[in-house]
């Protein structure tokens, strides 16, 4: 069974109280004020919170998050960016989220990030099915997947999903 990973996009504390939610990914255009309170709540509930978008390595350590999510998808050489990042933070947890391509696949994995992503569309379900089957049999890297649009994921094997707030 996937674990769900909710991406914070609405100053909302309800969701902290689910007993079945244990990571959240908190965007950018959220107010320092709620990254703050939320992130200590998650904490004192033992919860992870990662942060994503353009600043997330500053706002990681900034607010002393668990984390950070890493959308390399436009990089040719994510593994750079990768080993540098894990460098300066050797402590951040690290998700990665990878265009659906084998050979990107593999390349993120030998960097040994906790998670990589995948973002999966209707129209390329079939193909990203076989992607996941093949990663999974090859590494240990847990893996996830990103619908970026209203497509059922319940079928592929992947250990997290990751779900906006809105659509709970």
């Amino acid at each position: 069974m996937q674990n769900l990973i909710i991406n914070i996009t609405q100053e909302n504390f309800e969701l902290l109280k689910a007993k079945d939610l244990g990571c959240f990914i908190l965007v950018e255009n959220l107010s320092e004020n709620f990254v703050r309170n939320f992130i200590n709540q998650a904490h004192e509930n033992e919860k992870i919170c990662l942060f994503s978008g353009k600043n997330a390595g500053e706002k990681y350590a900034e607010f002393s998050a668990d984390g950070v999510i890493l959308d390399l998808c436009k990089e040719e050489k994510p593994q750079k960016i990768i080993k540098e990042f894990k460098k300066k933070n050797p402590k951040a947890l690290l998700g990665v989220v990878s265009r659906n391509k084998r050979h990107e696949a593999m390349l993120i994995s030998e960097c040994e990030p906790e998670f990589i992503i995948f973002k999966i569309w209707s129209d390329g379900l079939e193909k990203s099915k076989e992607l996941l089957e093949w990663y999974n049999e090859f590494f240990l890297i847990q893996s996830a997947v990103l619908p970026m649009e209203n497509c059922k994921v319940d079928s592929l094997i992947a250990d997290f999903v990751i779900k906006n707030d809105a659509d709970l």
